[in-house]
C-alpha cells in the first residue's frame, strides 16, 4: 500500500529525493517537528553560527536516514532557516517519512 507523499518530499535528479526544511536551531535537542509551510520543521541542538547548525543537520539526516553524511547535501538555505536538502540515496519515501516523524505533532508549540 502507497501513502501520499508530503508536500516536503519530492523527488530529485535521477535518483534521491529533495527535503525542504524549515529549521529552527539552538534547541535543546535536535528533532522534527512536523510539518509548518509547506516544509518539514526541525529543530536544531546546534547554534546558527560558524555553519554549527547546518553540520548538525547533515548529520541529523544521516544518521535518521541511514546514510552517509556525503549523501547529504544542503543546496540551498546556507544562511536561511528555510532549507533544501538533496538526499542522494535511492530509499523508499516511505522510510523517509517514517524516520522523520511526519505526522508526529506533539511538540508543534516550540
Amino acid at each position: 500500500m502507497t501513502r501520499n507523499v508530503p508536500s516536503w518530499l519530492r523527488p530529485a535528479r535521477p535518483e534521491g529525493w529533495m527535503l525542504e526544511l524549515h529549521v529552527q536551531p539552538g534547541a535543546r535537542v535536535t528533532a522534527p517537528q512536523g510539518e509548518h509551510g509547506g516544509a518539514l520543521k526541525l529543530k536544531l541542538a546546534a547554534p546558527p553560527v560558524d555553519g554549527k547548525a547546518n553540520t548538525e543537520l547533515q548529520r541529523f539526516l544521516a544518521r535518521a536516514l541511514g546514510v552517509a553524511r556525503a549523501d547529504i547535501e544542503l543546496v540551498a538555505g546556507q544562511t536561511s532557516r528555510q532549507k533544501r536538502i538533496w538526499v542522494k540515496a535511492a530509499i523508499p519515501a516511505q522510510v523517509i517519512v517514517s524516520a522523520l516523524g511526519e505526522g508526529d505533532t506533539a511538540a508543534r508549540g516550540g
